[in-house]
């Protein structure tokens, strides 16, 4: 069976969650299945794989219709596939018309909803439109729909009603134990200023409205003077989000020390010497379909608090592999806090009680990297893929 993979992030090329599933997934359906990665983005010489740029005539065009001409491009070249498979919302108009055009079925993978982050229009203005309209028809012409949680599932089916919920689908996504795990390196850590000998709270994401860091800020003048805030923080979506993260952290660092921001892209070394010292890492998400990074710092054996919202549950087992923190959130799409005091003082009171029982922290993270080898292994994700593969094309193989 041949299987052609549209994607947008693709390395070296990845600045989110996405980006991680899809490599992670095509090297282990590539075990067993004929894989054409099909990705956005600057030449690559793996074999199996082709870029594809933005056509020389958009190039002075918004943002959403470069990705329209992009995804034009890698149409054609899909004939031949048994079935094609996008990931999110740039490639989703690939996947759709490939789908019509070639007579195959179209598998889409839900890593976001664009209904649920209306604050994308403040980055894309009127190209928020045009990614909501493209997601919404591709998801509806679509032959399955796989969800990275249950929770995502939910949100997919209350987003798009029309939607038959026999179609969506639920295929978690992974974590590579063996090159996500435990790293001692007190000489780095210094070097990134962080002191090995103090308690920390661990923060990794992109500085956008759906992670929540400005709630983690404020939440952070009501931890114990003594424990760090590591914040390994940057591709803020627009000016004005980091203007106020800027803001909030000057206003911590006034007030107390051991806040470190680390602001650049950081490599796997560095990211699991970060983790494997943290007494908690900490995702104080109001939207995250699962959250890739919550299983990387288990798998570097990280006690977790997340937001208890999204598919963050079925990741963290409170009191197990780490803690949830409360959330009674808006309905109208932006996930925001009905009482955003009340979820900071929650937050700050979870993540102080975490912080404060390093034994507790330590039994946590030694729960999480089991869970996350046993109930999140990238084998186990492929197999479920594979035969979903095999289920829509009605092939065996």
């Amino acid at each position: 069976m041949r299987v052609d993979i549209v994607t947008k992030e693709y390395p070296p090329e990845i600045y989110g969650g996405a980006g991680v599933h899809v490599t992670e997934l095509v090297s282990a359906l590539r075990e067993t299945l004929d894989v054409r990665v099909r990705a956005f983005g600057v030449e690559r010489d793996e074999e199996g794989t082709t870029s594809y740029g933005v056509p020389a005539e958009l190039a002075s065009a918004n943002g959403a219709i470069q990705t329209l001409g992009t995804d034009l491009e890698i149409v054609t070249d899909v004939a031949g596939a048994d079935v094609v498979h996008s990931h999110t919302w740039y490639a989703n108009f690939a996947g759709h018309l490939a789908s019509l055009l070639h007579g195959i079925p179209h598998i889409v993978t839900a890593h976001s909803l664009e209904p649920l982050r209306p604050w994308k229009a403040e980055q894309l203005g009127g190209g928020y439109a045009v990614s909501s309209f493209i997601e919404k028809t591709a998801y509806e012409g679509a032959t399955a729909v796989v969800a990275v949680s249950e929770g995502m599932r939910a949100d997919i089916l209350r987003s798009y009603p029309a939607l038959d919920p026999a179609k969506v689908r639920v295929i978690y996504n992974g974590i590579d134990v063996e090159a996500w795990h435990p790293v001692e390196d007190p000489d780095l850590l210094a070097s990134l200023g962080v002191d090995a000998s103090r308690p920390s709270v661990v923060f990794v994401g992109r500085i956008t409205r759906q992670k929540g860091l400005p709630y983690l800020l404020r939440a952070a003048e009501q931890l114990p003077p003594d424990v760090q805030l590591v914040l390994c923080a940057g591709a803020p979506d627009t000016p004005q989000i980091m203007a106020e993260v800027e803001a909030l952290v000057r206003g911590l660092q006034q007030t107390r020390q051991g806040v470190v921001w680390i602001d650049r892209l950081l490599s796997r070394h560095e990211l699991c010497t970060v983790l494997s010292a943290a007494t908690t890492f900490v995702c104080p998400s109001v939207y995250e379909p699962l959250g890739i990074v919550n299983l990387e710092a288990m798998a570097c054996g990280a006690a977790v608090v997340g937001t208890a919202t999204g598919g963050i549950p079925e990741v963290v087992a409170d009191g197990v592999t780490g803690r949830l923190v409360p959330i009674e959130q808006m309905q109208d799409g932006t996930g925001t806090p009905i009482d955003p005091e009340r979820f900071v003082d929650d937050l700050a009171r979870v993540l102080t009680e975490v912080v404060s029982d390093p034994e507790r922290a330590r039994a946590y993270g030694a729960a999480g990297r089991e869970r996350a080898a046993t109930e999140f292994s990238w084998a186990k994700i492929a197999a479920t893929t594979a035969a979903l593969y095999a289920e829509v094309t009605g092939d065996g193989r």
